[in-house]
C-alpha cells in the first residue's frame, strides 16, 4: 500500500481552528487497507500515536524493509482482519508525514510555515478526520482505535 494525499480544505476556503486562525489549504496523507463492503458498515479507522504515521501495516513495496507500525494487528486474518474491514489511518493535522503540519509551504510567504503554524487541538485534528472521511465517502465507522495522542482522538 502506498501512502496516498487528498486535499480536504481548500485555500480560498480556509478552516477555522479552535484558535481562531484559519488554515488552508490541508492536505492529508492516508492509507486504506481492505475493501469498503455494499453497505458501507465496515469501515475502522486507526488514529497513530504522535510518532507514527499513516503506514499502519504491510510494506509499501518489495524494497521496502520496514513494516507498518502495527503490523503485527493490522492485515488479512489479524485482530483488525482487513479481509472484514475496510481500514483507514491518517496521518494527524500538524503531523510530520505528509498532512499539512509545520513543514508544508505557507501560501503567504512560500515558506515553510515552521514556528509560524497555528496552534491546533484534538478537536481541529479530528475535524480534519471527518474532512477525509467525507472525501472518500465513508458515512459510518463502525470502530475508531488508537493509542496515545490517537486515543484522545478517538475520544474526542
Amino acid at each position: 500500500m502506498q501512502t496516498e494525499t487528498e486535499r480536504v480544505v481548500e485555500g480560498e476556503k480556509p478552516l477555522e481552528l479552535e484558535c481562531g486562525k484559519k488554515l488552508g489549504p490541508i492536505d492529508v496523507a492516508y492509507e486504506t487497507y481492505g475493501e469498503l463492503n455494499e453497505a458501507g458498515d465496515n469501515a475502522v479507522l486507526i488514529c497513530h500515536a504522535l510518532s507514527g504515521d499513516a503506514h499502519v501495516a504491510g510494506l509499501n513495496s518489495p524494497d521496502d524493509r520496514k513494516p507498518g507500525w502495527w503490523d503485527v494487528m493490522v492485515g488479512p486474518s489479524k485482530g483488525v482482519d482487513t479481509n472484514k474491514y475496510f481500514v483507514i489511518c491518517s496521518n494527524f493535522l500538524g503531523g510530520c508525514s505528509g498532512t499539512t503540519g509545520p513543514s508544508s509551504i505557507n501560501p503567504q510567504t512560500q515558506k515553510p510555515y515552521g514556528l509560524d503554524f497555528p496552534i491546533i487541538t484534538i478537536a481541529d485534528m479530528v475535524t480534519v478526520q471527518k474532512l477525509l472521511l467525507d472525501k472518500l465517502g465513508i458515512k459510518k465507522l463502525l470502530a475508531v482505535i488508537g493509542g496515545s495522542i490517537g486515543g484522545m482522538q478517538v475520544l474526542q
